[in-house]
Formats: structure tokens, C-alpha cells, sequence
């Protein structure tokens, strides 16, 4: 059974995180699927990506390679074929208990700033808990980020 790990951002935008969240996936050997609500969020993202310190290799779910793509940039309801070992969600994209337990870690990043975001981050922990998945919470309150208890 995997992890869910709460990122909340205060002080910066996803787009920020990512980059490290993302090499620390690869460097344990997982394959990524990150998924957001629209295609133009994952056009943006794909953009970012690019420019990001680093060469993190990516695609978008649809062409011919899915299946090689270490990261794998899709949409709700687009199976990912790059079978990935973490899941990374933004934008308030729900994520299912089945979904989690199937994967080695969750990760889902949302705006401190947005109270809709919040609250969708907090329903998202209620059902991911309540189904019995580990979770931990990151804050960058104090301007580095800190697992909180």
C-alpha cells in the first residue's frame, strides 16, 4: 500500500516543486504520472518542464512512446501507460483510494491560497485516510518545506 504525501503551497507555485519532486521520483527508479484538469494546464506544464534546471524527461499522454516516458503528463480519466509507481496531482484533481493503495507514493500539490483548493485537499485527505492509505502533510510556512504532525 502506497503514500499520500499533502504538499501545500504558500510561497510558491507548483511549477517550483515539481522539478524536485519529480527528481527525487526518478532517482528511486519510478515512473511519474502527473495529471492536472485541462490541456492547457498540461501544455504549461510541459513548457515548465522543459525549462526546468536539469534535463527531466517527459511526454504528454497520447503519443506514440507513453509507455517509455519516465513522466507522463495526463489528464482525469486517461489511463496512464508509462505504468507508473507515483502519482503527482495538481489543480485539485481527485485522486481514488484504489487509485493510492495501487501506486508506491501519491503526491498532490495545492494552492494554500485557494480556499476552494484547500478544501478539496482536506476532502482528499479525509478519503484517502479514511481508507486506511499513510499521509503525510508538507507546509512551506516557515519558508523551506517541513513535514508537520
Amino acid at each position: 500500500m502506497g503514500k499520500a504525501l499533502f504538499y501545500h503551497l504558500t510561497r510558491s507555485p507548483a511549477e517550483a516543486l515539481l522539478p524536485v519532486l519529480l527528481t527525487k521520483a526518478l532517482a528511486a527508479g519510478w515512473r511519474v504520472e502527473l495529471r492536472a484538469p485541462d490541456e492547457q494546464r498540461l501544455d504549461h506544464l510541459d513548457r515548465q518542464l522543459w525549462l526546468a534546471e536539469g534535463f527531466l524527461p517527459h511526454g504528454i499522454a497520447g503519443g506514440p512512446h507513453d509507455a517509455r516516458q519516465p513522466v507522463l503528463l495526463t489528464l482525469p480519466g486517461q489511463p496512464p501507460a508509462n505504468s507508473p509507481a507515483c502519482l503527482m496531482a495538481l489543480d485539485g484533481v481527485q485522486i481514488t483510494a484504489p487509485e493510492a493503495t495501487a501506486l508506491d507514493r501519491t503526491c498532490i500539490l495545492f494552492d494554500g491560497g485557494d480556499p476552494t483548493a484547500t478544501d478539496q485537499a482536506r476532502t482528499q485527505w479525509r478519503a484517502l485516510t479514511g481508507a486506511g492509505i499513510e499521509a503525510e502533510y508538507w507546509s512551506e510556512d516557515s519558508g523551506r518545506w517541513e513535514r508537520k504532525r
